[in-house]
């Protein structure tokens, strides 16, 4: 048993490595080649067009910050007259809705307590503007309430669009990297996720993903999908999915950058994860074959997008089961399980130096926008090992637990670190 166990371990260890190495391509593209690349990216960006477009905005009980956002709209440097905001006040029992049309949007109120999450609402929202404005807009910014933006933001993201790209994604930073270990490991993951990943990727030609707030679609793209129709517990990762399968390319912009509220304890980020983790397993039940029909057409964005997913979910579950398995069984036995523990040891060990070389290069390469000290910048790398190591019993429990989609509370004010 403990020979089996053994090979087991081997065996992760190398897959890990198989599937993943062109990720870690990207990290040294990045530092060796990102910034001239970008400016090459830049200098030949078209002369940008001003669009119309609407914002939207899903809210559900978010009096303390949506204030915040809408005046962070407010306050672009894109012009106002340019910028539409919708309001979807999602089964509020606050002043959501009042704050909201205090500040100028335009507010629709849903009170359904059946069809319930963030897909749902988005979906009353986009047809109830359908509905009010049939001549649509030029494009459709997806916001969540407790974000704010740099003031250029919608400018910078304008500039992407305006050079014929359908679906635009910009960067993804905290406006709470200091509240504790878990917001900063949380703002590291997405930093790691907006530069290494979608930034590489835009870079090469590859497709990037949606990670969920802070985006821009086209008029066409809202044609056909008729209207918001991504329900599934992770909506974002759908939207990307349906896109990549239909052959479309989401653009990055790495200039735009949005400052998001992250959870600021355990509990918070384990419920959080526990839902994307099982609207993981929903998005591949209902697009994985459409995406793999996309690879076997040739496209890499497809790959790149199942890679980014299954290899790391479902390693990490054959890893934990086979382990606790073989281990119960050689006790059972009477087996001397030193050669197992050591096994899974090294196992876990090199998940470790992969997850801390991940956290370590973003720290470095994005040392300027974290706001922290930096003795603290470097410290936070460590938690961000103990947030890549909490995902393996995570990914295991979505297998058993059905989470629901619950709010997170959002506290953070304006009196935050952006740079």
């Amino acid at each position: 048993m403990v020979q089996i166990l053994e090979v087991i371990n081997r065996v992760v260890t190398i897959a890990f490595f198989v599937f993943y190495a062109y990720q870690l391509f990207y990290i040294p593209f990045i530092f060796l080649f990102g910034k001239r690349l970008e400016a090459k990216k830049k200098a030949s960006l078209p002369e940008p067009v001003l669009h119309d477009f609407a914002v939207l905005i899903c809210a559900r009980n978010e009096e303390e910050v949506i204030g915040d956002l809408l005046d962070s709209l407010a306050e672009q440097t894109y012009p106002q007259d340019k910028l539409h905001v919708f309001v979807m006040a999602d089964n509020c029992t606050d002043r959501t809705a009042e704050i909201a049309r205090g500040r100028g949007a335009f507010v629709y109120e849903r009170y359904d307590t059946k069809r319930v999450g963030k897909g749902y609402a988005m979906e009353a929202l986009t047809e109830q503007l359908l509905a009010d404005h049939p001549e649509g807009y030029d494009g459709y910014f997806v916001f969540d309430a407790d974000n704010l933006l740099a003031r250029d933001y919608v400018e910078r993201m304008n500039e992407r669009f305006s050079a014929g790209h359908s679906v635009v994604t910009g960067y993804r930073s905290s406006k709470n990297f200091d509240t504790g270990w878990v917001s900063a490991a949380n703002a590291l993951w997405f930093m790691r996720e907006s530069r290494f990943l979608n930034h590489a990727r835009y870079l090469l030609g590859v497709s990037c993903a949606v990670s969920g707030t802070g985006f821009l679609f086209s008029r066409a793209v809202m044609e056909r999908i008729g209207h918001w129709k991504y329900r599934l517990l992770t909506e974002d990762l759908e939207f990307t999915a349906d896109h990549l399968a239909a052959g479309d390319k989401i653009a990055f912009c790495a200039d735009a950058v949005l400052y998001d509220e992250q959870p600021v304890t355990f509990r918070q980020s384990r419920k959080q994860r526990l839902r994307w983790a099982r609207g993981y397993l929903q998005v591949m039940r209902r697009y994985g074959w459409r995406v793999f029909k996309g690879i076997l057409r040739g496209s890499f964005s497809c790959y790149d997008f199942l890679m980014n997913y299954v290899p790391a979910y479902a390693i990490s579950i054959l890893s934990v089961l086979s382990n606790l398995v073989f281990t119960a069984t050689g006790t059972v036995r009477g087996e001397d399980l030193k050669g197992a523990f050591v096994s899974l040891g090294l196992l876990l060990l090199s998940y470790g130096a992969v997850a801390f070389v991940l956290g370590l290069t973003t720290v470095i390469y994005e040392w300027k926008r974290i706001p922290l000290s930096p003795l603290k910048k470097l410290l936070s790398v460590f938690p961000f090992v103990l947030f890549l190591y909490s995902y393996i019993p995570i990914s295991v429990a979505a297998l058993f637990f059905k989470p629901r989609w619950d709010p997170i509370s959002h506290t953070v004010t304006r009196n935050t670190n952006r740079q």
